[in-house]
């Protein structure tokens, strides 16, 4: 990162005039403290690890619903692990749920419930990284530390007219955000950047009249501020294909396996499924070494589409029953029970498949 910055305006006007605006305009929103208060770093730290790649109206909800589950950071670290999985179902990313889940304990146990107040000390906590660890310093201890998400890169690339694109120019933003964050109310200053850009300094037609810092942009002087911040062309998607495969037993219920702990998905219940590869669609025949039990399959017309942030997958689903419980490897779940289950959205989706073509609980003979 460099060492300092030239900035082509005056901080300490755009910090005053940015709380100005903040203080008039601010959302209000769960997790946020009212006015004057400072909010409970517990809600801090929950929300901003909901809210990594997830949209404010679709948190709001979980958060709630954690906390009234949950209400301090000793009750998250007591529970069950598949409890907060199941919790979680929707919100994708489930690494974050095991991080979270492990954070709590280290929080708990050996930090007495307290959340350390110094920001080096906060990026040693599980699933804590380097903007996790400066939102819960500012926000829930007034401890002036630059907080950078996607909304704030996109108002600081704006106003000092970053040209490079990123990821290359994080360095260059980090600084500005850092020579803007001011010494007081450091906390209401990140929450002011992050609603800036969320509500005026948006993606595309920002409401650049309404922006509190429009006349020291320099990305509207030069007519490039739907432009930033510049971001290099995403490689395309590759896709995976494989089969899952759905097993009825004699009560109706499925059977349901674990993923391993470190990956994708993991420690999430599935479906099994053969390896999902970037080959065609595998023919049923070439595949049945990886279906749970020997039986008569048939392959479901139709295909489950799902997309992970790397990949694309596409499932196509065989039914098959079997008249007892032999011991497979899994664990079998009343269907009437699936939705107490940690199963993501991409199995969730495959049951839906299942029940539309087939009719819950009952596969082909």
């Amino acid at each position: 990162m460099p060492d300092s910055i030239q900035l082509p305006f005056d901080p300490s006007d755009l910090q005053r005039r940015l709380i100005g605006w903040y203080d008039r305009h601010r959302r209000v929103l769960p997790w946020r403290a009212p006015p004057g208060r400072r909010a409970d770093p517990y809600h801090v730290w929950l929300s901003e690890v909901m809210l990594q790649q997830t949209t404010v109206p679709t948190v709001g909800a979980y958060f709630r619903a954690f906390l009234e589950r949950w209400p301090t950071v000793e009750d998250l670290a007591a529970a069950d692990l598949d409890d907060v999985l199941r919790a979680w179902a929707g919100l994708g990313y489930y690494a974050r749920a095991r991080n979270l889940h492990k954070c709590a304990r280290v929080v708990a146990e050996r930090y007495h419930g307290r959340f350390p107040e110094d920001e080096q000390e906060l990026r040693r906590l599980p699933g804590v990284g380097d903007y996790t660890a400066a939102a819960i310093a500012a926000i829930a201890f007034d401890i002036p530390a630059a907080v950078m998400d996607g909304n704030v890169e996109r108002v600081v690339a704006r106003v000092a007219a970053i040209r490079e694109p990123l990821p290359a120019a994080k360095p260059k933003l980090r600084a500005v955000a850092a020579a803007l964050t001011p010494a007081d109310r450091p906390g209401d200053h990140a929450q002011a950047m992050m609603d800036l850009g969320a509500t005026i300094c948006t993606p595309r037609r920002p409401k650049c009249i309404l922006c509190p810092w429009n006349a020291e942009c320099e990305a509207r002087r030069a007519g490039i501020e739907e432009t930033l911040p510049a971001k290099l062309a995403k490689p395309e998607r590759p896709t995976r294909r494989a089969i899952a495969f759905w097993l009825v037993n004699g009560k109706g219920a499925v059977l349901l396996r674990r993923r391993p702990e470190k990956g994708l998905l993991g420690g999430m219940m599935e479906v099994p499924s053969s390896p999902w590869t970037a080959a065609e669609m595998p023919e049923l025949a070439t595949v049945l070494d990886h279906a749970p039990t020997r039986t008569g399959w048939r392959v479901l017309p139709g295909v489950v589409r799902h997309t992970f942030t790397h990949f694309h997958l596409e499932l196509a689903v065989a039914v098959g029953r079997v008249g007892y419980e032999p011991p497979l490897n899994g664990r079998w779940v009343a269907v009437d029970a699936l939705a107490d289950e940690a199963l993501p959205t991409v199995m969730a989706k495959v049951a839906r498949h299942v029940f539309a073509h087939a009719g819950a609980g009952r596969a082909a003979s």
